[in-house]
């Protein structure tokens, strides 16, 4: 486990060239249309076999609703959000700030967390909390959308650890979040 926490939090998400996880109505058929092609699942099994919480905005939440089945299924689910209704759904639970959901994570006994959405991973980033990206770039442009990065307040250093190329011109590149800028983020 890293800086001082007893959990590691990765992000394992898909972007547009143009560095985009969705369109601004939230629509990911852009993504989504390229998965048969791309070569199936891209590692997300994998990945989420060795989670066991996953944290996620209301903005993630919510359209994850209309996914049958549930995504999350045996995994502990947190949504950070100021306004979710805090008994909104028995499969979440939700937390209003950063530092009640950290305290809760550990409290649970938490080993890993997938951060999810894009408000959700640059808090994330901005607190040092981030231990690893992997992030999917699927060959288009779409423009205009929600980005997955924003200002974060200070430099992130990264350090390659692979990529790999799939069908139909999908690249995925996992990135190490240097230990020195985990330690940069702020106490919570």
């Amino acid at each position: 486990m890293t800086a001082g926490r007893p959990f590691t939090c990765s992000v394992f998400i898909g972007i547009s060239l143009d560095g985009f996880i969705a369109r601004e109505d939230g629509d990911l058929h852009w993504l989504t249309s390229r998965g048969e092609a791309a070569g199936g699942d891209l590692g997300y099994q994998e990945f989420i076999d060795g989670i066991d919480t996953v944290v996620m905005g209301r903005g993630t939440y919510e359209p994850g609703l209309t996914y049958d089945p549930w995504p999350h299924e045996g995994r502990h689910c947190a949504v950070l959000s100021s306004s979710l209704p805090l008994d909104a759904d028995p499969r979440v639970t939700v937390h209003r700030d950063l530092g009640t959901l950290l305290r809760a994570l550990e409290e649970r006994g938490t080993k890993s967390v997938y951060v999810d959405g894009g408000q959700v991973i640059r808090t994330f980033l901005r607190e040092g909390l981030i231990d690893e990206l992997t992030i999917t770039t699927v060959p288009v442009l779409i423009g205009t959308g929600l980005p997955l990065f924003g200002p974060v307040g200070r430099d992130v250093p990264l350090t390659h650890v692979s990529t790999r190329v799939f069908g139909a011109g999908v690249v995925q590149s996992t990135y190490a979040v240097e230990q020195s800028a985990n330690a940069a983020g702020r106490e919570v």
